[in-house]
């Protein structure tokens, strides 16, 4: 097992294909976030989505075995919905057993960083960009099962290019129109400044100042929230997530009261591929998610909690 680290975890997904140079499509989660996708169309590698199971919010496990047994596939990008750290091995081994060859990435970007070497996944993705439970403004990193091949691709960046791209699908994942990548250098992939070991460092320094801050909002939060609207423990590291039946008009009153909070991750199926996930559609219409980080305090827990009882619909 190795260590790799770029300037984004999409950085790291970009070379993971261009290596491996897959013509074999990949199955993705319907409720990925959207700069993967982009990342798989950059790199021109094609690509299914799976629903979501109704019951664990992952990937519906009996759709991708179901499928990997019908045709050839080139990998599986499982994700760890809101964070959720547990890991589904015996379903990974499964899928060895099924295909050898199928390459098993798990992405872990809203768990919390981790430099455990034992992951059964060909490779393990964590990220330190903005918004994630170590929020470090950049970088991601990997851990590679050794045998596999990574190549480091430099291409040009335009920091221009990347806003109008995030632009761009949020208004098309919003109105829910279908998405048309056209090709730009919004990928950054320049070597980070700083050594492997200055990075791991700060990485682990900030985690626990990250973690004992969330801990303290999220016990405010399950003290003022009912937990029938709560989302169980394990998906409450990266935000605090609620599921309510009126998710616009709790988010309105939210922002009307000069608060925030967001509303990830819709189904991106029918926007970047065809298909229809209706787990995946439920599911994203209910969810708020609640922030927990540095931008957060009591004071704000308190207030946001009080509008959220005001309005909610369970």
């Amino acid at each position: 097992m190795k260590y790799i680290y770029e300037p984004r975890a999409s950085t790291i997904i970009y070379n993971i294909l261009i290596a491996r140079e897959d013509s074999y499509p990949w199955i993705l989660p319907a409720n990925v976030c959207p700069i993967v996708p982009i990342t798989f169309l950059k790199a021109n590698v094609p690509f299914k989505f799976v629903d979501i199971s109704a019951s664990t919010f992952h990937m519906d496990l009996d759709q991708v075995e179901g499928r990997i047994k019908k045709r050839k596939f080139g990998g599986v990008l499982y994700v760890h919905t809101y964070g959720d750290s547990s890991t589904p091995s015996e379903f990974f081994n499964s899928l060895k057993n099924i295909d050898p060859d199928i390459f098993i990435l798990d992405d872990r970007c809203l768990c919390a960083p981790s430099f455990d070497s034992d992951e059964p996944a060909d490779l393990t993705l964590y990220s330190t960009s903005n918004a994630k439970v170590v929020d470090l403004g950049s970088g991601g990193y990997a851990l590679v099962k050794d045998g596999f091949k990574y190549l480091s691709v430099l291409l040009p960046f335009d920091q221009q290019d990347l806003i109008e791209l995030e632009s761009s699908y949020k208004e098309t994942v919003q109105k829910r129109k279908i998405f048309t990548y056209t090709d730009s250098n919004w990928l950054e992939t320049a070597a980070l400044a700083h050594a492997w070991c200055d990075y791991r460092e700060k990485i682990e320094s900030e985690l626990k100042i990250s973690l004992d801050h969330r801990a303290k909002l999220n016990t405010l939060y399950q003290e003022l929230l009912p937990w029938e609207i709560r989302l169980p423990q394990a998906y409450q590291i990266w935000r605090f997530n609620i599921r309510v039946k009126n998710q616009g008009k709790v988010m309105h009153a939210i922002f009307n009261d000069g608060l925030f909070a967001s509303s990830h991750y819709a189904s991106l199926a029918g926007i970047m591929a065809e298909g229809f996930a209706p787990s995946a559609e439920m599911f994203s219409n209910k969810i708020v998610n609640l922030f927990n980080d540095h931008y957060f305090d009591l004071q704000k827990v308190e207030r946001i909690c009080k509008v959220i009882l005001e309005n909610y619909e369970g």
